[in-house]
């Protein structure tokens, strides 16, 4: 089943690579023109990069992961649609900076890769894509250097279980805990183009709580060394009835409610 699962994602996936990259949230012509499409969050979160490795899971079609090569970053991005990776490289040679992109599924990546990086990057998005975090938590250490350090920033799963298309009310609709079996969703449009029609409608994700993510990299041998929960959101999508503030990231008028977290863990030296 999980090859169906993965299967149906991937071609939405493919999919969406070009709405995204025509769609006004992510700037492409902007990035080229020399922006970034990183947030303060996670620059000020990783500090000075430059000239450090960086691995980039789950990358889409690479614009963080060429951002973070204009700071200096010496960078490799892994995502597993073949047509992103396409627009990534194609990136590197318009941009002219340095990068590498390996289209590969997560779980296969210590298949497809032997090296070790000072820092392990992964943002908004991305763990509800993959169902087993003990696996993927040995995977993140598994590719990190003897003192290198792991950042994931992610939207908070408690905001999961809510219909994000309720137009003024929260309302319950989803568990906030995991199950083998995903949830399966079937609709147009996605967060950077919502009027988008698609002939891939469908995706399955899976819910991912908080001890579960956390658990999963101490096990794995990682030590947490910060772990923040944030108010706000770079999604203005994520509930119906959000508001952008002047400084870019967007509240939930009327809830004080986490919408994103973020956690920071170090590789110890043997």
């Amino acid at each position: 089943m999980l090859e169906k699962y993965y299967e149906t994602n991937l071609k939405r996936w493919n999919e969406l690579v070009a709405i995204h990259a025509s769609s006004e949230e992510y700037n492409l012509e902007g990035f080229l023109n020399g922006d970034t499409s990183l947030h303060t969050l996670e620059i000020e979160a990783l500090g000075d990069v430059d000239e450090k490795s960086l691995l980039h899971l789950q990358c889409h079609f690479g614009l963080d992961t060429l951002s973070w090569a204009r700071l200096g970053a010496q960078v490799t991005g892994v995502d597993f649609s073949d047509t992103a990776i396409e627009l990534a490289r194609k990136l590197v040679i318009k941009t002219g900076l340095e990068a590498e992109f390996l289209c590969c599924n997560i779980y296969d990546l210590p298949q497809r890769l032997d090296r070790q990086f000072d820092i392990v990057y992964t943002s908004y998005g991305v763990l509800c894509w993959l169902h087993d975090m003990e696996t993927w938590a040995q995977i993140v250490a598994r590719f990190l250097k003897p003192q290198g350090i792991f950042f994931l920033v992610e939207f908070h799963p408690f905001m999961w279980v809510f219909d994000d298309e309720h137009p003024s009310e929260l309302k319950i609709i989803e568990s906030y805990w995991h199950s083998e079996e995903p949830n399966y969703y079937d609709a147009d449009g996605s967060y950077a183009a919502t009027n988008a029609k698609l002939e891939n409608k469908g995706d399955y994700e899976w819910a991912h709580p908080l001890s579960m993510v956390i658990n999963s990299l101490i096990k794995a041998g990682l030590t947490i060394i910060e772990f923040n929960e944030y108010a706000f959101s770079v999604n203005s999508q994520q509930l119906a009835f959000m508001e952008t503030g002047e400084d870019g990231y967007a509240r939930l008028p009327g809830y004080d409610l986490p919408l994103m977290y973020s956690i920071k863990a170090l590789k110890q030296k043997l």
